[in-house]
């Protein structure tokens, strides 16, 4: 069994229409986390993260709607949390879930899985 994330992405072109970016300014603009505790620290440190993948998601998705793109995004912040512990990595990915099911895509290469279940 590997060790590390999923290898390979799979790509699939998305089709972003100004519905989606609308529910994607909505979910970042939106609460967020809310299993956490909003005085806990990791609170602060995850809700900063998912703002800096909503910025990076609408600041390309654009120029670049397909799936590896946005995956590539995706992964970046799962690996900036992965030392976090798994609860809190749990309710991140809760949230990767809902942003996931606004671009449409499904997690068939288990990217969000390995860091949920990974350490």
């Amino acid at each position: 069994m590997p060790s590390g994330p999923p290898a390979r992405i799979t790509d699939a072109p998305l089709f972003v229409v100004p519905r989606t970016l609308d529910a994607l300014r909505a979910w970042r603009a939106g609460p967020k986390l809310a299993d956490l505790r909003p005085e806990a620290p990791e609170h602060a440190r995850l809700a900063a993260e998912l703002d800096r993948l909503g910025e990076r998601l609408l600041g390309g998705i654009g120029a670049h709607p397909t799936r590896f793109w946005a995956m590539l995004q995706i992964r970046q912040s799962l690996e900036a949390v992965a030392g976090e512990r798994p609860r809190t990595r749990r309710c991140f990915c809760q949230e990767l879930e809902h942003l996931l099911a606004i671009l449409g895509i499904d997690d068939v290469d288990g990217l969000v899985a390995f860091y949920l279940t990974e350490r």
